[in-house]
């Protein structure tokens, strides 16, 4: 079975604007063409654009995602290459994510920060007393209740 660029898209949940770019970049050389020119994707086709549409989410730049295509189309000998082309590309999502986390997980302590400040009327709760430095007390109590099981997300909700 063959599909046009749109039932592509579709299926895919991204634009047919997307899947011309990639193409134009040399992302496609696996995908054939009409006797009119136009784009006919096989069912095989889906694992190569799976894998792109992978890498993109993952911050892979365009450019090394059609590197990685072009070890795919060479073959076998390139096995090694494309597993250690995966394995730094998910060593470098995993920091992203870390770093994402401890973002995450430093605007939650905030949002319970001044959930706690809005339900006293003061933000001068959370300080050391006679100053407006935040006493690590007031962090630790978070870090407590978050450890106790209560699900940070649901510390800042008023």
């Amino acid at each position: 079975m063959t599909y046009s660029i749109g039932q592509v898209a579709d299926k895919l949940d991204i634009s047919p604007y997307t899947l011309r770019y990639y193409d134009k970049e040399g992302l496609l050389p696996f995908v054939d063409r009409n006797a009119a020119g136009r784009r006919r994707f096989k069912d095989n086709d889906f694992n190569f654009l799976e894998v792109i549409v992978c890498l993109k989410e993952a911050g892979v730049p365009v450019k090394q995602i059609g590197h990685f295509i072009d070890l795919c189309m060479t073959g076998d000998s390139t096995l090694h290459d494309r597993y250690d082309f995966l394995a730094e590309h998910e060593a470098q999502l995993e920091a992203k994510m870390a770093r994402l986390q401890h973002t995450l997980d430093f605007l939650r302590w905030k949002k319970w920060y001044y959930k706690t400040a809005l339900q006293a009327g003061t933000e001068s709760i959370h300080y050391l007393p006679g100053t407006n430095h935040v006493d690590p007390a007031v962090h630790a109590e978070f870090n407590r209740l978050v450890a106790n099981g209560a699900q940070p997300k649901d510390l800042g909700a008023l």
